[in-house]
């Protein structure tokens, strides 16, 4: 499934003009929409579909949609901030996004969905602070409060919440960090979440 940047671009092909023109459209519309919340929704949807292939990742920074996931997770709509969530969710995995993303207070934008209320914004927002661990920023994202909620989503009856959540404290946080948080006086596990 995973292949090289070099190979991809090879595979495919002469495609950078249309491929460019379209995500710039796409981009022009987002920005011309003033009313149309469902354009803007389907739009967005678009660009976040779009930034799952690396292919796309360097026409999407010149384009500056990751500016625009950022903006949007502080927008009211829960269907943009899922949107955009997720886009940024597939652009963390590139070096360059990813850095891009932690110099502009993206772990804390995207720590703030671990409270909502939608399942795939919370799914994606742990996936995309997994995707932004680095040694520079690993003590920003093992915080205790993130700790907090990857604890009590440990213990989800939602299987797909609760792996994710347990893959995070085993691969990025040490047994003392958790042992830590769980013997803090803040520290409640919500059971049957």
């Amino acid at each position: 499934m995973f292949s090289t940047f070099q190979r991809l671009k090879e595979r495919s092909g002469h495609k950078k003009p249309e491929r460019f023109e379209y995500l710039k459209k796409l981009v022009e519309e987002y920005s011309a929409i003033t009313t149309s919340l469902d354009m803007k929704r389907q739009l967005i949807a678009n660009l976040a579909n779009f930034a799952y292939d690396p292919i796309n990742y360097e026409f999407l920074r010149e384009l500056s949609v990751l500016n625009i996931f950022l903006d949007l997770l502080a927008d009211d709509d829960y269907l943009l901030t899922r949107f955009a969530i997720s886009g940024l969710c597939n652009l963390a995995l590139d070096p360059e996004n990813k850095q891009y993303i932690l110099l502009s207070g993206g772990v804390a934008a995207v720590s703030r969905f671990l409270s909502s209320n939608d399942e795939e914004t919370v799914l994606s927002a742990i996936t995309t602070l997994m995707f932004l661990i680095t040694p520079q920023s690993k003590t920003e994202l093992t915080s205790s409060e993130i700790v907090q909620c990857m604890l009590t989503f440990s213990l989800s009856q939602n299987q797909r919440l609760a792996n994710l959540a347990k893959l995070f404290l085993e691969d990025y946080c040490t047994v003392n960090q958790t042992e830590d948080v769980k013997n803090s006086v803040n520290y409640i596990p919500l059971p049957n979440t």
